[in-house]
């Protein structure tokens, strides 16, 4: 088994033996092959529903080096990540992941991710109303940014 995909097994059992969250856990490592963080779902222990063990590695790894772009480094995860979190992957320029499990393994034990593609698709607009209001008041702190050379990330 790979060193960095057994972590982040290892990562999983551990949060999930403790009832911390569940059974996902992710390991972030340079291109050296250092660990530059490794994370386990904390869902239920930081009553927390994005405390999953992607963005925990993600937030701990940033806060270690004090960057916000990680696309020199590499995602070990578990499972394949959720829409939440391949959103927050992406946002971090991470440009190379490695899965154990896959959505479809996640959903045979319960988790719900499929929801979310469907409403990405179109097909259950009952998950959420969403409906613009007050664009033209919000566009003027979007403005204001901009104006002031806002970073762009």
């Amino acid at each position: 088994m790979n060193e960095y995909m057994k972590k982040a097994k290892e990562q999983a059992q551990e949060g999930m033996r403790k009832q911390e969250g569940g059974p996902f856990g992710a390991v972030i490592v340079d291109k050296e092959g250092n660990v530059i963080a490794q994370a386990n779902n904390q869902v239920l222990k930081n009553v927390d529903p994005t405390a999953h063990a992607e963005i925990q590695a993600i937030r701990m790894a940033c806060q270690k080096l004090g960057i916000y772009d990680l696309s020199e480094y590499t995602l070990y995860t578990s499972c394949e990540p959720c829409p939440m979190c391949l959103s927050a992957i992406i946002w971090a320029n991470i440009k190379k992941i490695y899965f154990g499990c896959d959505k479809k393994d996640a959903a045979q034990i319960g988790f719900r991710d499929d929801m979310i593609y469907e409403y990405f698709s179109g097909n259950n607009q009952e998950i959420l109303k969403a409906e613009p209001m007050d664009h033209d008041e919000c566009l003027e702190v979007f403005k204001e940014y901009e104006a002031n050379g806002g970073i762009i990330y």
